[in-house]
């Protein structure tokens, strides 16, 4: 194979820079660029600018919206996404429901959800992690029990990422106990308005509002909102887990903030001389960059067997890989940023915390934006580590894949 685009493909990626540079909102390309939090109603003007586009789920099939862009073309266009910046479409939505709908949901459930899903007209999340039941998934414990046409739901979720935010969960419960804990779990689709839900907030180390704890008290879901075969949920849940440790990788975002660490450091001097120039600094910097076209070049590789043979999404030993290198490449970048910002990187409180802390912080801002979220983001990147399934448990999917069981 050639990895290396075809003319008819650069084309395509100049296309695709040209629409990004006239329609991402140059606010939220700022927000982007400083690591800033984006808001709900940020992600969704984008959605809704690349809806009307036509790509908002390139990788839907026609009928439901998609693009019937190549494989090749579909990595084009998320990378170029990833690097100008521009936001990610709500990947609970687009990459992990939607995929599931449209290959095991109804047809009630496709003409309902899939239209409001490319719009971003419902806000979802994912509710698969429980206190005891994280990296363990199948240990879950939540139950629904069936009650004529409505399923019961009793239990908790933890880690539910903009649950303060949806309007609808997908949802793993336990309908039967097995001899295998794999079985008896059933997927359901939760309305959150429903009565009987509690969502609590979990501020996490650096600050942010970002995951939740959810509660369910006998809340009743319609039989209808369960998707596929009853007790089958596994077999889903496994298909929308690789799909979304594939798309982890995000060589782009790496991409992109390598780029801003050297436009930074140029400008940041550390004993007198511009920290580009700092030997330790450059080799670091290599080091990550070298890992970084390794990954590009694994995923490329991948993008071109999807091309030869049809197939979309990746194996599971793959997808691990790509989890796992993907989330530490970006924990890399992370640190240079903090590196970069020196002592700047910790005293300092921007005005997202300012709201958090409230009248406790009394001192002047006296970084550039770019210092101040430093380490904040160095400490939210933590998470990629566990969440999409913990490293140890990629590291175990890729042993398996390598010595069998």
């Amino acid at each position: 194979m050639y990895l290396q685009l075809t003319p008819r493909e650069l084309t395509f990626r100049d296309e695709v820079r040209a629409f990004l540079s006239s329609s991402v909102p140059r606010d939220i390309r700022e927000k982007m660029l400083n690591d800033g939090r984006l808001s709900k109603e940020d992600i969704v003007r984008w959605q809704r600018i690349l809806n009307v586009k036509g790509w908002a789920v390139p990788h839907w099939p026609v009928e439901w919206g998609g693009t019937n862009w190549t494989a090749v073309e579909r990595y084009i266009f998320r990378e170029e996404m990833q690097a100008f910046p521009a936001p990610p479409p709500l990947d609970f939505a687009v990459d992990m429901i939607g995929p599931v709908l449209i290959a095991h949901g109804s047809d009630e459930q496709k003409r309902q959800f899939l239209p409001r899903i490319a719009n971003l007209d419902d806000w979802w999340c994912q509710g698969f992690s429980e206190p005891g039941a994280g990296s363990d998934l199948a240990a879950l414990k939540t139950a629904a029990r069936r009650d004529g046409d409505e399923y019961v739901l009793n239990g908790q979720k933890i880690w539910t990422t903009m649950a303060h935010y949806a309007d609808w969960m997908f949802c793993l419960v336990r309908t039967a106990r097995g001899e295998k804990k794999q079985n008896g779990i059933s997927f359901l689709l939760v309305n959150m308005k429903s009565e009987g839900i509690t969502v609590r907030p979990i501020i996490t180390m650096e600050g942010d509002h970002e995951v939740n704890e959810v509660f369910f008290d006998d809340v009743r879901v319609p039989a209808a909102n369960l998707v596929g075969e009853q007790d089958r949920g596994w077999d889903y849940a496994k298909f929308l887990l690789s799909n979304e440790r594939a798309t982890i990788a995000r060589v782009g975002v790496s991409k992109a903030r390598i780029r801003r660490i050297k436009e930074l450091a140029a400008s940041e001097y550390c004993m007198g001389r511009p920290m580009i120039e700092n030997r330790r600094f450059r080799e670091k910097l290599a080091a990550v960059e070298v890992e970084l076209k390794a990954l590009e070049m694994t995923q490329l590789r991948l993008v071109a067997g999807e091309e030869g043979n049809g197939r979309t999404g990746s194996s599971d030993a793959t997808a691990s890989l790509l989890k796992i290198k993907g989330a530490e490449i970006q924990q890399a970048t992370t640190e240079l940023l903090v590196e970069l910002a020196g002592h700047f990187a910790m005293p300092f409180i921007d005005n997202e915390s300012q709201e958090l802390v409230g009248d406790c912080w009394n001192g002047p801002f006296v970084t550039p934006e770019w210092a101040a979220r430093a380490a904040p983001t160095y400490f939210h990147w933590r998470k990629m580590s566990i969440y999409g399934g913990s490293d140890e448990i990629q590291r175990n999917v890729l042993a398996r894949g390598i010595f069998g069981r």
